[in-house]
């Protein structure tokens, strides 16, 4: 408490010098000490504005290339040809006679021997957590990122408009740009190969006398690439050969007469044999060892008359290594086409029919693991069928605001398939998560998506966009490991869902029925009128009778009414 005078108030105060004295003595407390910790001393630096450089610094890019070596057989003798069989068996036979030769083999067959028995003992690929693994990766969220863009090398406006793995692990891809709007410069025709891990500059450049519309490595042979063209022609580059100029090219005569929007290898011992289709309504089969003329041709004609004039063009191929006859072909049309190559005569080897949509169909595949089911994208919608049922699809997905372009199936998973659209969205559907919304939805770019194609691992996608460009994805775990009983649950569900379009298959026949039923006794009642030969007596007849009773009804009221009155 401070106490002044009521004197005092307002006096000026009178400073003096004196000594200090001690006012307030508080003695520490022993038990708060032991919970403080003494800090030991800190420096901050604070600048008051922010750093600026005058100066951008930037390294250069390092390019790498790849070389390779051409590698012959050694260990022969000057005077030993490897080429001649008969030289070499004669010259292993002498060395083998060599008893220098059998003490080599005996020693080292001992050796052999005891690195067998460790590999029997033990297995070294044996893995022992699968089911945790598997376990695991259901919990995982899926993600997908960019690892790589590469990018078109020509000043003009083109797309990229068809992607290719290399067969062997996918170390290549193989992109084939056109520009297919309405009198577009066509004059530039180059197609590239990229290693997946240099983006700066192409592996090959391929040089078609037209542009590629389709690009496809033979998957026997990876040194070999099919083309189809925009001028209709088909040819093949063989990269041992040469890298720029096609190997061989058909002729315009015998080629097709619109443009070759897809061409595919087909599963032959030789590994030669490839077929083409084109919106000109025709299919054509082909053999790398005789380009001058086609082996086979069929005409998409669906009313079986064999009349070009009448047949739908093709925009798409499907065609299963398990099923070598069968093929399925997309048209502009709207119409999916089935078709048998063995068949004993063309007319049937049109084999079924899939009014699917009312525009082009873009792309058609089948589920790697249930190739009796097939995914088809068109328009704005995407579209699982059987092919039991012909007339509706088994599963529809949810209408797009924009065009979808180009879709796949995962290569490791039955249930998740990809879509790409005129938005730039990749869009990856998981059909044991849900059916409604995609189960990851990655906006690659802002131009419009044009191809798509999936790794072997399943790992990867490609995806060509509208400027040329094609982005390299990778997919998280979730989405390319194979979880545990999916391929059991996916079967079931595809067959679930076939057996309920049947249900409803067969209660639409049934209503028709009981229409035709119902409508039946009229018709007939109507068809048999016409016939009766009407009496004019009898109308007569009845007409008087019925006046009578009206009029005698008429009296009876009247003498009621008077009798109360």
């Amino acid at each position: 408490m401070y106490q002044k005078k009521r004197a005092d108030f307002g006096r000026h105060p009178n400073f003096s010098d004196r000594p200090s004295e001690l006012v307030v003595d508080i003695e520490p407390n022993e038990d708060d000490k032991q919970n403080y910790i003494v800090r030991n001393p800190t420096h901050l630096g604070v600048q008051s504005t922010h750093v600026m450089s005058e100066h951008e610094v930037n390294t250069d890019r390092f390019e790498t290339a790849i070389k390779g070596l051409y590698h012959v057989e050694g260990g022969w003798t000057k005077d030993i040809n490897p080429a001649d069989m008969e030289a070499t068996s004669r010259f292993r036979k002498k060395v083998e006679k060599d008893e220098a030769y059998q003490k080599t083999i005996i020693g080292l067959g001992s050796k052999v021997e005891q690195i067998i028995r460790q590999n029997n003992a033990i297995d070294v690929y044996e893995e022992y957590f699968i089911d945790e693994t598997s376990a695991q990766l259901k919990q995982d969220t899926p993600t997908a990122r960019t690892t790589n863009r590469f990018r078109d090398h020509s000043d003009k406006d083109r797309s990229a408009i068809h992607c290719s793995w290399h067969p062997d692990g996918g170390r290549s891809l193989a992109v084939a740009h056109a520009n297919l709007g309405f009198q577009s410069d066509s004059s530039i025709t180059e197609s590239y190969v990229w290693n997946v891990e240099n983006s700066n500059k192409p592996e090959n450049i391929l040089r078609p006398p037209s542009m590629a519309l389709c690009l496809e490595y033979n998957p026997k042979d990876s040194h070999v690439i099919l083309a189809g063209l925009h001028s209709g022609q088909v040819c093949i580059w063989d990269v041992r050969k040469s890298s720029t100029h096609p190997s061989e090219l058909t002729s315009l005569d015998i080629s097709h007469t619109d443009p070759c929007h897809s061409a595919l290898w087909i599963q032959s011992k030789t590994g030669t044999d490839f077929f083409s289709a084109s919106t000109d309504g025709t299919c054509k089969w082909w053999d790398t060892r005789n380009m001058k003329q086609p082996a086979e041709e069929l005409i998409l004609d669906i009313t079986k008359k064999l009349d070009k004039s009448l047949a739908l063009g093709a925009i798409c191929l499907e065609y299963e290594p398990t099923m070598p006859t069968k093929f399925m072909v997309g048209t502009e049309q709207g119409t999916i086409i089935t078709c048998n190559r063995k068949a004993k005569t063309a007319a049937d080897k049109i084999a079924a029919l899939y009014q699917s949509y009312s525009g082009p169909v873009t792309k058609i595949t089948r589920n790697p693991f249930n190739p009796k089911y097939f995914l088809t994208v068109g328009e704005w919608m995407a579209r699982v069928w059987s092919e039991d049922i012909k007339d509706s699809a088994i599963i529809c997905m949810k209408n797009y605001p924009h065009h979808l372009t180009s879709a796949a199936w995962s290569p490791t998973r039955p249930s998740v398939f990809f879509t790409t659209n005129m938005n730039g969205t990749l869009d990856i559907w998981d059909l044991m998560a849900k059916h409604a919304d995609p189960t990851l939805s990655v906006k690659v770019t802002d131009a419009p998506l044009r191809s798509l194609r999936i790794q072997e691992q399943g790992n990867r996608v490609a995806v060509g966009d509208e400027n040329g460009s094609v982005t390299l994805l990778k997919l998280s775990e979730a989405l390319s490991h194979l979880q545990k009983e999916e391929k059991s649950a996916c079967s079931a569900l595809f067959e679930r869902e076939t057996r309920r379009e049947k249900v409803l298959e067969a209660k639409a026949r049934e209503l028709k029925l009981k229409e035709k039923e119902k409508n039946r006794p009229k018709v007939e009642e109507e068809e048999a009128a016409p016939e009766e030969e009407a009496d004019p007596l009898a109308e007569v007849q009845e007409e008087f009778e019925n006046t009578l009773e009206a009029e005698q009804k008429k009296w009876i009221t009247l003498d009621k009414a008077l009798f109360e009155a």
